[in-house]
């Protein structure tokens, strides 16, 4: 049947289209059945939704996924005929049922998964299985090497090519904008492509486009690379391991976050850009992804072997990820303290010193000796800064750019100590929450500054930390959850005083 197109404005997460209730039935289509639409140029399967009132018989409502599909084949009309769901969906039920899949079989689930075949119900299917039942290295190994083959890849014609990723878990950990600088410097490859933030309070895309473009092609990372050394590139628009952010999507809102679904992520953009040697970051402690140094070594030992099986040198380093890596989280006030580090300005020390370690570790593994004194001296020297503002013109960013020159929202309220006594820990994810309730990432000017870390002293009435916001609304709520779930543990020298039994005898001369 051919039917006259609507455009629906809706950006769902899925390829979907709105039939009419009379045309369905004469079809013999139910919601959430598939259909083909055909035109001369292309064909696109979609899932079906119903309605009487939305579109009329003979028209067809197409949401903006499909509709900048068909867009690009100039017509009006298209040819709707239903068609039956993807054999993948029976190989997703192996999987719920604990089974192995081989090659040839994961390799359909994830062309399915590229190519929108796949409701969200039966992606949602596939990532619980994932996690309830897991997969084996060998496994692993195939839903990486898939990811890659159905998504774009990148060739640069230097090698060999450096990359470093973080796990996730520690807010603040803002070290990408100084290590790739500094490696660039040192005249290896980077070509690092970075996510936006899922559930931190932002990841490095969302901070590095407070001040440059970061929306690049695959062909503007491969020149600037290959020209500058570096780039700091969102990975989300470019077509590397497309299946991967299509289950990240759905992960999302479940929270979930299989454990062989990582590693492959992660390995699939890694191998996608070409690199040859890897270096992952995986940060512990108490609010981090990783609590414990067992689990961490398990990611280290099946991160080095996944990498050996595609050609990768892998090391891991397991940082400490305790509390706020530096004194800022938020996109803005990230990038205010990272070009802080890189003008010799650290607030703290522990963002440049973490920089400087992992940095040096990647400049060992491409062959330099005593590779963190020599990425220090990079930094000290000012080398690193001036190869960062060549990544910042290279991206469109204003090169003079100094770091007075960002300011973050301009509504501000300070948390003040209700005693006196010293910082015992900070909670990760309650800290976390409240700058997204501050607005974080989206909100490119919230976030908190840290005015007192573990171990440090406070007086009742100092200020602990600060909330930054661009609206009146979003601190409140902020501060109201803060008030709520108190993200600070403050004890005296005397954690509690046990008083002891009997009658006290009294030593007092009379």
């Amino acid at each position: 049947m051919k039917f006259k197109i609507k455009e629906i404005k809706i950006d769902a997460g899925e390829l979907t289209v709105i039939l009419n209730n009379k045309d369905a039935k004469d079809m013999g289509v139910r919601s959430l059945d598939r259909v083909k639409l055909i035109t001369a140029k292309k064909t696109i399967t979609a899932v079906v939704e119903l309605s009487s009132s939305v579109v009329k018989e003979g028209h067809v409502g197409v949401l903006l996924k499909v509709f900048e599909e068909l867009k690009t084949c100039d017509t009006d009309t298209v040819e709707i005929m239903p068609t039956e769901r993807p054999h993948s969906v029976e190989l997703i039920k192996h999987k719920i049922e604990g089974k192995t899949l081989s090659a040839e079989e994961i390799r359909e689930i994830v062309v399915d998964i590229a190519a929108h075949n796949l409701t969200d119900i039966e992606l949602t299917a596939y990532v619980v299985a994932c996690q309830l039942n897991g997969m084996n290295l060998d496994e692993t190994t195939y839903l990486t090497k898939a990811m890659v083959e159905t998504g774009d890849t990148i060739e640069l014609d230097r090698s060999p090519v450096f990359d470093f990723h973080s796990i996730g878990g520690a807010p603040g950990n803002k070290i990408t904008l100084l290590v790739v600088p500094i490696v660039a410097a040192a005249g290896l490859l980077i070509p690092k492509t970075s996510s936006r933030a899922i559930s931190s309070a932002c990841g490095t895309a969302d901070i590095f486009e407070t001040i440059a473009r970061v929306s690049l092609t695959k062909e503007e990372i491969k020149n600037i690379t290959e020209t500058i050394g570096g780039v700091i590139a969102w990975g989300g628009n470019v077509n590397f391991a497309p299946a991967d952010d299509i289950i990240i999507r759905v992960e999302y809102p479940l929270s979930l976050d299989p454990y062989s679904q990582l590693i492959a992520s992660v390995m699939a953009k890694k191998k996608a850009v070409g690199a040859d040697f890897f270096l992952l970051d995986i940060p512990i402690g108490p609010g981090t992804k990783v609590t414990e140094t067992e689990l961490a070594n398990k990611y280290a030992s099946d991160f080095i072997e996944i990498g050996r099986r595609l050609d990768m040198h892998v090391e891991c380093a397991i940082t400490y990820g305790g509390q706020p890596i530096g004194k800022h989280i938020g996109p803005l006030l990230e990038a205010k303290e990272a070009l802080m580090c890189l003008e010799g300005k650290a607030p703290s020390t522990s963002v440049v010193e973490k920089s400087v370690a992992m940095a040096g570790i990647l400049l060992e593994m491409g062959g330099m000796h005593n590779g963190k004194q020599i990425a220090r001296d990079i930094l000290d020297s000012g080398k690193a800064l001036e190869k960062f503002r060549e990544i910042l013109q290279a991206q469109d960013g204003n090169p003079d750019l100094k770091s007075e020159d960002i300011s973050p929202g301009q509504y501000k309220a300070e948390i003040l100590s209700s005693i006196d006594g010293y910082v015992i820990s900070l909670d990760n994810k309650k800290l976390v929450r409240i700058a997204r309730t501050a607005g974080s990432p989206r909100d490119k000017g919230a976030g908190l500054v840290f005015l007192k870390k573990r171990g440090e002293k406070v007086d009742r009435g100092e200020s602990m930390y600060e909330i930054y916001a661009d609206n009146q609304h979003k601190l409140d709520a902020a501060v109201n959850l803060t008030n709520l779930i108190k993200p600070y543990t403050i004890e005296g020298m005397i954690i509690s005083h046990v008083p002891g039994r009997g009658r006290a005898t009294n030593y007092s001369k009379h």
